[in-house]
This record gives C-alpha cells, structure tokens and sequence, in this order.
C-alpha cells in the first residue's frame, strides 16, 4: 500500500463549489480504489442552505465541526451546533442551513463508496 492509498492530504480532494458553499469529497469509491465509504467536508455560507436531496444507496452521517446550523430531515427540523451530529437514513429528504454570522463546516460520511444524491429542487448540486 502506497501513501496516496491511505493518506489523504489537507489541500487534496475534489473540490465542489456550488451556490451555497463548497463540498471537497476525500475519500470516494471512484477516486479511492477498494474504499467502502465516502468521506467529505462540506462549507455553507452563513444563510445559506444546500438544496432538499436524498440518497437512495446510502446513510450519511454530518458532524458540525464549526457554526450553527438548522437540519430539516423528512418533516422535522433539528438544530445543530459544534459537536452534534445527525444520521441520516437512506432515502430521507433533508437539507442544512448555516445560522448565524459564520458558515458552517461538517464532516459528512455514507455507508458506500458510491454515494448517489437525487436534488428534489432542481438546479444546483446536493
């Protein structure tokens, strides 16, 4: 095993930006050989929400890193702070808003390699 197999760098990842924020996905079935997970950080701009999407193959787990953020899942709505996390179970709409004056920045992690993300508002990536 070669170091970019296993070690995955700060400034490494394919980077996402979208109109909310940014995904950067770490780890990924297609970009990681062999990986069962995915693995990815993703930034919301303060106000700013990514849009309602599911994922039919996967769980994901979202850790808050930093920031506050509101969470609908299905027809509830959480709110999140630094070290709170919410499971998200496979096929659920949901979406994340940042609250506050700073963006919010989470771990996301899903139980596949090839995670799939089907947007229920349209434009935009999930």
């Amino acid at each position: 095993m070669s170091d970019t197999d296993v070690i995955f760098r700060k400034a490494g990842g394919e980077f996402m930006p979208t109109t909310w924020g940014e995904l950067n996905w770490k780890i990924t079935g297609d970009g990681t050989p062999g990986a069962e997970m995915t693995f990815g950080t993703c930034r919301i701009n303060p106000g700013e929400r990514n849009q309602l999407h599911s994922h039919p193959d996967c769980e994901e787990i979202l850790y808050v890193v930093s920031g506050d953020c509101e969470h609908k899942l299905g027809d509830a709505l959480y709110r999140l702070e630094a070290g709170d996390a919410i499971r998200i179970p496979r096929n659920v709409r949901h979406w994340a808003r940042a609250l506050g004056t700073e963006p919010l920045f989470a771990l996301i992690m899903f139980s596949s390699g090839a995670r799939t993300a089907v947007n229920h508002e349209g434009e935009g990536a999930a």
